[in-house]
């Protein structure tokens, strides 16, 4: 599967998240804060979810318990300070070809499109801040935006101030909370629904199961949905070329 996970933060509520999610970081894991003089340096620690995800799918029960309550919080901070989110999901055929670049690139056009709708609703304006790939993937990817903001029929993103840009994690908080939603919840539970039963490799794991039982309520609502033209858009997307299921 190939997992794009949007978090749209407001813009005044930002600085306390940071702060308050480095705490919540060092708390869960007191051994980032060694060799760190200033407290805002253990921003450059950061915690993976891949890593997260190996150690629910390999670890004891209550190495589990500490996990998923470090996770808990993490979707309390978000739901604290109305943080929503945009997903788009895609699961590969097996065998078939896949072109990752276009998807990608299709991805955030869309991506942006359910901003654009959600800066309007809100009478404000965004940045798009994306973890970093490689400078050609990167340019890719935002000059497909470029295109789009300056096409000649006008501007369909007016409200998203620049093209995307490309930061690296250790210095956006943000980036690495959506790393922990996206590798260590989004991920897993899209590969036991989407993919169990049709797959076996390293990526599919019978305790993916657990957390999509704790967690999948929560991450839906976290959406950001809407209705248009009598459908609904954004939140959670799913394009499944295995059994065209969808996100339900």
């Amino acid at each position: 599967a190939l997992v794009l996970c949007g978090l749209i933060i407001p813009a005044n509520h930002l600085g306390q998240l940071t702060n308050d999610f480095l705490q919540l970081k060092c708390r869960f894991e007191p051994s980032i804060r060694k060799g760190i003089r200033h407290f805002l340096d253990t921003a450059k620690k950061e915690l993976k979810g891949s890593d997260l995800r190996r150690e629910i799918r390999n670890g004891g029960r209550n190495r589990r318990r500490y996990i998923f309550g470090f996770l808990d919080k993490t979707l309390d901070l978000l739901e604290k300070f109305d943080a929503q989110m945009i997903v788009r999901a895609y699961i590969k055929n097996p065998g078939g070809q896949f072109d990752g670049r276009a998807v990608y690139s299709s991805s955030i056009q869309k991506i942006c499109t359910n901003f654009q709708h959600h800066l309007s609703t809100n009478n404000s304006f965004g940045l798009i801040i994306a973890d970093s790939r490689t400078p050609t993937l990167n340019s890719v990817v935002s000059h497909s935006i470029f295109t789009q903001k300056f096409q000649v029929s006008g501007d369909i993103y007016s409200r998203i101030l620049e093209m995307p840009t490309f930061g690296h994690s250790e210095n956006h908080i943000p980036i690495q909370i959506s790393d922990l939603i996206c590798s260590a919840l989004i991920m897993p539970m899209v590969n036991d629904v989407y993919c169990k039963g049709h797959i076996k490799s390293v990526h599919i794991h019978d305790r993916d199961a657990l957390i999509l039982e704790r967690y999948a309520l929560r991450i839906r609502k976290l959406g950001y949905r809407y209705h248009e033209n009598g459908r609904w858009k954004g939140g959670i997307t799913i394009t499944d070329a295995i059994s065209g299921r969808s996100a339900n």
